[in-house]
């Protein structure tokens, strides 16, 4: 019996290779925010909707499409709309047509994201922050930050005093 190969893509129904939407891949990069940002392992996360910790991972990388239910579902354990996932999209991706934005290269293994709420480092420092108990201390960590950084032409929004 001959071994039967895989390509190295999956396929569409036309045979050509089917790689990742860029929707799907924005919509990843919010799942993966959002988890992080309360503190749930992929792993937590996938028990608590019934999925395994690597389907959790290929939804964040935008390898597997979420569904309407899922989506549903993801938006209540995380404590957002649905229209969370989709904030923020780029406007490259936003404003393009379904036919452009399936021709549209992504390269779902790109960890350096630029935009810095993506980053674990970015996104472990809010959740420390925003779990010190005392408005002032956070107001004194906010400031002792603020002057620490290089300056910032643009405006900087003052931290909430609960």
């Amino acid at each position: 019996m001959n071994a039967i190969t895989k390509p190295a893509q999956s396929e569409d129904k036309r045979g050509r290779g089917r790689s990742s939407n860029p929707v799907d891949v924005h919509v990843g990069k919010r799942l993966r925010r959002q988890r992080t940002l309360l503190g749930l392992s992929q792993e937590k996360l996938g028990e608590q909707i019934g999925l395994t910790f690597q389907q959790v991972q290929k939804y964040e990388r935008g390898a597997n499409r979420i569904g309407a239910s899922r989506l549903y579902d993801l938006s209540c354990t995380l404590g957002v709309p649905i229209s969370y996932f989709f904030d923020e999209m780029p406007e490259e991706i936003a404003q393009k047509t379904i036919a452009e934005r399936r021709q549209m290269p992504v390269d779902m293994d790109q960890d350096t994201d630029v935009d810095p709420m993506n980053r674990r480092e970015t996104l472990e420092l809010v959740r420390a922050y925003c779990r010190l108990p005392d408005a002032a201390l956070r107001k004194k960590f906010y400031d002792l930050l603020k002057a620490m950084a290089p300056g910032e032409t643009a405006e900087v929004l003052e931290p909430n005093e609960d």
